[in-house]
């Protein structure tokens, strides 16, 4: 079988790791922002293994009925990278995703949705490498079907067996500080954990882990898997996640093309506030204004009865 045709690699890449990612919690300090309506002058790109990406978003297909709207959607999240299961690839056709995904000029990370252990996975892997002349690689280990969580041994075996043959893995796994922290230590190039169970939509259920494997990483943390609107996107962002992937929240929306342009500014939202800084949490009331210098109601009372005497 011929390769098929993959659009270029981002020419603008640096060497290994992360962009700086914003401190996560109440004490940290804020960045300096442009006024309102002014792009940040400052280069903020997502970077996974030296490569650069404009957008912090990153969009699947996995839903998507019509390829039409499948398309609209895409360009209007902005996004410059798309996953797409192997098992969706057909080299031939000329109204794939995968050609579509090259017109458009978006990169493909291919996965290996549908795989239940190590040995599947990395053999999924090598044929995405062999057709889409791609090392990048989605990696998916399911323990079971009705909750499609992660197999986390066989997802750490095979990110081991994966970056051993020069793969740059992304595994999904789950919102566990513990095994993050494993999987980048097999050499993972970014950890991606689950908001909650694949299209559910219910959201980020666990934040405070989420925000324990952000300040913990040394790779970019992608929230992925759970995200049923634009606000828990933004959310994600809030909590120090670098980037966001979302699927269903976009392609079973009852119009996929303005949610997609939702999440692009939900993303972006979120980003900013992250490295903005919030103020702390506080379990009593703080004026936004000073009571010195109020009127004091009883001394004008007195000055006026005074003045009519």
């Amino acid at each position: 079988m011929a390769p098929h045709p993959h659009p270029q690699p981002l020419p603008d890449q640096d060497g290994p790791g992360t962009a700086p990612r914003p401190e996560i919690g109440p004490d940290s300090g804020s960045a300096s922002l442009p006024g309102p309506g002014v792009a940040p002058t400052d280069d903020d790109s997502l970077v996974i293994a030296g490569r650069r990406f404009g957008s912090r978003l990153i969009m699947g297909t996995g839903g998507a009925t019509d390829l039409a709207a499948l398309q609209a959607a895409l360009t209007a999240s902005g996004t410059e990278l798309t996953t797409v299961a192997m098992r969706r690839f057909s080299a031939a056709g000329r109204n794939s995703v995968f050609t579509m995904l090259q017109e458009l000029g978006i990169h493909v990370l291919p996965n290996t949705a549908g795989c239940y252990s190590a040995r599947d996975a990395v053999v999924t892997a090598e044929l995405a490498r062999e057709a889409l002349e791609t090392d990048w690689v989605k990696l998916e280990v399911i323990a079971d079907e009705d909750t499609l969580l992660p197999d986390p041994v066989d997802l750490v075996e095979a990110t081991a067996d994966l970056v051993r043959r020069g793969f740059t893995v992304l595994p999904y796994t789950s919102d566990d500080p513990v095994l993050a922290r494993h999987l980048e230590d097999a050499g993972a190039a970014a950890v991606m954990p689950l908001g909650s169970p694949i299209g559910t939509g219910l959201g980020i259920l666990n934040p405070h882990n989420i925000a324990l494997i952000t300040a913990r990483a040394g790779v970019p943390v992608v929230l992925d898997a759970g995200i049923g609107t634009a606000s828990e996107a933004a959310l994600a962002m809030e909590l120090g996640c670098e980037a966001v992937l979302v699927a269903s929240a976009v392609t079973r929306a009852r119009d996929p093309q303005r949610m997609a342009r939702a999440m692009d500014l939900a993303v972006r939202a979120g980003r900013e506030a992250a490295r903005s800084g919030r103020i702390p949490r506080r379990s009593l009331a703080q004026a936004s204004s000073t009571f010195e210098g109020l009127i004091e109601i009883g001394e004008a009372a007195s000055g006026r009865e005074e003045e009519s005497l």
